[in-house]
């Protein structure tokens, strides 16, 4: 994949090549300029059109006597060869007597050509030290040009990372940038205003949260407690016996289904405050809480240090950066969901361990087979399967007492801890479950 510039990089490009284009476009003028100024200099530079007048241009230069009284040229004086006139400048009858012109118009010729030799040399002294400029004031203007880029570009830099600080903790941080009413300044205002709307919704969603968690449990915890009072009457036939038990189990798995959307709705937000978090201990603590449950169900819960088979460990701690709350719910869940969905006999083993620099929850349990193409189904919400591995029928009622929430959850509370949730199915049946999270 090909490499993109900055923008920074792209804008500081165009200055410079900005200002290249002008620079070259004035040296072009400058150079045309000197050159007709050149070109309009008088050439006779000793006068010798009078001469010719007088003589004409065949005549011989030693019968040419000069206008101004010098003394004509004379055949026995010392004279340098033509091709002198390119080193010593004629610009005076001695310098025309130094030669070895025959006549005038020798003398006009080799006139000429010092200087078109001149001009040439003159015109490419300007092109060099022209181009010699425009290159290091060119080196000066793309450095400028970085700079000037970087200080337009910084409230655009503002405005990122308030965006990262608000992803990350709370959407409680505005921009409020300062400055002319430009483009940047509409730009952080536009996402002020955004962060305004988004946290009125999530503070609303958070309001109507509390109130259905208040409003939802309260007649399901009267219902629970008339029907255990009227349990406790010994006279109470076993027919009436019978279905208040029934009423329980069922008022208990409304319990627990509000208990895993309220649980589901706060996993989904970002932790506003974060705090380090011992996974390894968390580990320990949910394996207290969950052996007598894992005992009665007739199956083996371990705890296994060295993180499981096919496992490197780096040695450190197992310890990560969020909600602890959060955090216990998604391991609580991965053991429950493994002893829940486990045969008499079985195994669940649970470990936290650092691996590959990040920290890694690793369950695994035996079980049912499931097939490979269940495996992403089952973090669906009110998604389970049956012993036969194929989706339950949820009029079928609750499967081992689920209700379809347990790993929706666990990969909810992962993804707001910008983690990851994997699960595998194992050989000979269950699965294997890895949640990780970044190191702290």
């Amino acid at each position: 994949m090909r490499a993109r510039l900055t923008l920074r990089a792209r804008l500081t490009l165009v200055y410079g090549g900005a200002f290249a284009l002008a620079g070259a476009v004035l040296v072009t003028v400058m150079y045309v300029l000197v050159a007709a100024a050149i070109d309009r200099q008088p050439l006779d530079t000793v006068g010798i059109a009078a001469y010719e007048v007088t003589y004409g241009t065949t005549a011989p230069l030693a019968t040419a006597a000069p206008l101004s009284g010098a003394p004509a040229r004379t055949t026995t004086g010392t004279t340098a060869p033509a091709e002198a006139i390119l080193d010593s400048p004629i610009d005076s009858w001695a310098a025309v007597q130094a030669t070895d012109a025959e006549t005038l118009q020798d003398v006009r010729d080799l006139v000429v050509a010092q200087n078109r030799e001149a001009r040439d040399a003159t015109l490419g002294s300007v092109l060099l030290w022209s181009v010699v400029a425009l290159a290091v004031i060119g080196v000066l203007a793309v450095a400028f040009g970085w700079v000037m880029a970087t200080r337009v570009l910084a409230p655009l830099h503002r405005v990122t990372a308030t965006a990262r600080r608000v992803a990350e903790n709370n959407l409680h941080e505005r921009i409020a940038l300062d400055g002319p009413e430009d483009e940047m300044k509409d730009l952080a205002d536009t996402f002020d205003e955004m962060l305004d709307r988004l946290d009125r919704s999530f503070d609303g969603q958070r309001r109507f949260v509390a109130n259905a968690s208040h409003e939802l449990r309260t007649p399901l915890t009267i219902n629970r407690t008339v029907l255990e009072v009227a349990l406790q009457d010994p006279d109470v036939p076993a027919p009436t016996r019978h279905l208040g038990n029934t009423l329980l189990a069922v008022n208990a798995r409304h319990e627990r289904l509000i208990e895993g959307l309220l649980t589901l709705a706060a996993a989904d937000q970002t932790p506003g405050e974060r705090s380090p978090v011992d996974l390894a201990e968390v580990v320990d603590q949910v394996r207290r809480a969950s052996a007598a449950t894992a005992r009665d169900a007739g199956v083996e819960l371990r705890v296994v240090p060295d993180g499981g088979a096919g496992t490197v460990p780096d040695g450190g701690g197992a310890t990560t950066s969020g909600d602890p709350v959060l955090l216990e719910r998604l391991v609580q869940n991965l053991v429950d969901n493994a002893v829940r969905h486990n045969d008499p006999g079985g195994f669940v083993e649970v470990s936290a361990r650092r691996v590959d620099g990040t920290v890694e929850v690793r369950v695994e349990n035996s079980g049912p087979v499931v097939p490979s193409s269940a495996v992403e189904s089952l973090f669906e919400p009110f998604r389970r399967l049956g012993r036969d591995g194929a989706a339950a029928d949820r009029s079928a009622g609750f499967v081992r007492g689920g209700v379809g929430l347990g790993l929706s959850i666990v990969r909810s509370v992962a993804s707001a801890h910008d983690g990851t949730v994997q699960a595998v199915p194992r050989d000979g049946g269950g699965l294997v479950v890895r949640a990780r999270f970044a190191a702290a």
